[in-house]
């Protein structure tokens, strides 16, 4: 079973950064906020949003977790687009990933995200891939419309 915590951004944003090869040195803004995904009382993963610009309603989001840890749940999901786009009001979330990574590619393509690739994004010799997820491709996903599809039937039982 899993927990979440927040109000400890600093946490968890330097527990994923240390997950994340490119980010171990810098880390991420004291700007950053961040959601911890607990299992049995240990910190195992978390999602960081950070690049906020109010102003274009667009958010980044980074994630990590340690290795063999299954995280990536239909609650996990649930809570992590909820606040950028109900909390924070973003019309679009950002994402760079490495373009060898198809595994996480593939994911993020059932979730509805659209990718651009661009040469060099990580590093001269790794190349990247700008993954973009907008409020109505978020929505209109498989997971969201099953989530739907489940309050509908919850909701015609509480009714009868």
């Amino acid at each position: 079973m899993l927990d979440y915590v927040y109000g400890h951004d600093a946490i968890v944003a330097d527990f994923v950064a240390q997950l994340i090869p490119r980010c171990r040195e810098r880390g991420f803004p004291s700007t950053a906020k961040a959601i911890g995904i607990i299992e049995d009382g240990a910190l195992i993963a978390g999602v960081v949003y950070h690049n906020y610009e109010p102003e274009a309603q667009v958010i980044e989001i980074s994630g990590a977790a340690l290795p063999g840890k299954y995280w990536v749940t239909p609650e996990t999901l649930k809570r992590s687009y909820s606040y950028p786009f109900i909390d924070c009001g973003c019309q679009m979330v950002v994402q760079r990933n490495s373009a060898n990574d198809e595994r996480l590619l593939g994911n993020l393509a059932d979730l509805n995200y659209y990718f651009i690739p661009i040469p060099r994004m990580l590093g001269r010799d790794h190349d990247g891939v700008l993954c973009c997820l907008t409020y109505e491709n978020w929505i209109s996903n498989r997971f969201n419309q099953r989530l739907k599809r489940q309050q509908e039937k919850q909701q015609q039982k509480e009714a009868a």
